[in-house]
């Protein structure tokens, strides 16, 4: 899995011009399962995007194609993590995805 960390390198005003196309972006990442959750941090310094475990070079080439870093708008950060304990909660969300 991974956590990935985006931080704005444009002025909000510039980013929020292209956060249409951004969110179209990432529902077609939920649709197609790559994505387990996203939101922006509070003070809209950038966003946050939690994956499904994938091949790296799979998900550099996804990040490649949001359209705030084909404006380099942004800058990734991504930490690679296997998680090995999770909330119940997880787990039930988990098992109603994987039916």
């Amino acid at each position: 899995m991974y956590i990935v960390m985006l931080a704005y390198k444009a002025p909000i005003e510039e980013i929020d011009y292209l956060l249409p196309d951004h969110m179209e972006w990432l529902s077609k990442h939920y649709d197609a399962g790559h994505f387990l959750c996203s939101g922006r941090q509070p003070t809209r310094i950038g966003r946050v995007i939690i994956t499904r475990p994938m091949p790296r070079a799979k998900l550099e080439a996804l990040l490649a194609s949001d359209p705030l870093d084909m404006a380099r708008m942004v800058r990734h950060e991504v930490v690679e993590f296997e998680a090995t304990r999770t909330a119940p909660e997880l787990a039930r969300v988990n098992e109603a995805l994987a039916s």
